[in-house]
């Protein structure tokens, strides 16, 4: 199980697509005590890994003590950066710490369209001098790309780039509509591309030795099946099963682009959210609506309950961009949302 902790609003970028509107830092942001507090109650949940992101992580001031004590904690910390603050001691403190891999995006392998994409000249270059920093100081890091129409078929060189660069994988987070995002949704891939894509992206993880994840795109699990491939993970989706994301000022939901609150780890204990409230029960009954439901790869896809709660108002409906079963009445469109 994994959880991701949006450690600070702030961030020294200004992303199109960021699914927290980041940029200034939140008023009453978890500060370095209830922060501790919060990993405890995180591993008392049961979680293993720990994801530090933002915002930008390494804005925080007290980052290496919070990564410090989530190690001491049993968990394995873990980052989603930008990359661009990253320098050499800034990755000998991290190891020294107790971080175990860095996520640094990387979206395009023209650094002008990086740097449009991210707001920032200069993004490109500060992210690369990010990733040689980690190589120098024997931190693992993986390259994150988000995926929409203009880098759709850049995919591949860019994991030829992780590799080339040393990263031990390259994940790939398909759009979803959320934050900043909802205002490019026509960017995001459609049906055939995002099942084209897929194919593609599992075929290239049988050429190289990195391991390649994609991301909020559960059917690669049905598509490995189909395609004979055995991978190490047990399932696609995993908003609410084994995986929520909890905000700088400690609001709890199911996954970082399903925005409904569950509640605040300053009045209610994290642990006991993540056992008792029942839209985490409800997405664990596995009871799906639509294709998703009577899907014979529902235990091991799950459809992105994000996608289906933007387009259908219903977060255990079915996923709009599924070629597998799909309904013919279930277009995907933002009908019934308030």
């Amino acid at each position: 199980m994994l959880v991701s902790w949006n450690t600070t609003n702030a961030c020294n970028l200004t992303c199109r697509h960021c699914y927290r509107d980041a940029g200034e830092k939140s008023e009453e942001e978890l500060n370095t005590s209830e922060g501790m507090a919060l990993i405890d109650e995180i591993a008392k949940a049961g979680f293993k890994i720990m994801i530090f992101s933002g915002g930008e992580p390494l804005l925080r001031t007290d980052i290496y003590t919070l990564v410090e004590h989530a190690r001491k904690s049993g968990l394995r910390p873990v980052f989603g950066t930008n990359g661009t603050l990253i320098t050499g001691e800034v990755a000998r403190r991290l190891k020294e710490a107790g971080a175990m891999t860095m996520g640094i995006s990387l979206d395009s392998i023209d650094p002008e369209q990086h740097d449009r994409w991210r707001g920032v000249q200069g993004a490109w270059k500060a992210a690369v001098e990010g990733m040689e920093a980690c190589r120098r100081a024997e931190l693992p890091y993986q390259i994150n790309t988000t995926v929409v129409d203009w880098n759709y078929q850049q995919i591949e060189v860019l994991t030829d780039f992780a590799v080339e660069k040393g990263a031990v994988a390259h994940h790939i987070f398909f759009l979803v509509p959320a934050g900043r995002a909802v205002n490019i949704e026509e960017e995001s891939l459609r049906a055939e591309q995002y099942e084209q894509l897929l194919y593609r992206i599992l075929k290239k993880q049988q050429e190289v030795d990195i391991e390649l994840k994609p991301t909020c795109a559960p059917q690669f699990m049905r598509i490995a099946r189909q395609m004979g491939l055995k991978l190490r993970f047990n399932k696609g989706c995993l908003a609410g099963t084994a995986y929520c994301i909890i905000s700088p000022r400690g609001d709890v939901q199911p996954c970082a682009y399903l925005d409904i609150p569950l509640g605040n780890v300053r009045e209610v204990p994290f642990s006991r959210l993540w056992r008792d409230h029942p839209v985490l029960n409800r997405l664990r009954s596995g009871e799906y609506q639509g294709a998703c439901g009577s899907c014979e790869y529902n235990r091991i896809c799950g459809g992105c309950r994000a996608r289906a709660y933007f387009y259908h108002g219903d977060y255990m409906g079915e996923e709009p961009w599924c070629q597998h079963k799909r309904s013919p009445e279930a277009k995907p469109t933002r009908t019934g949302l308030i």
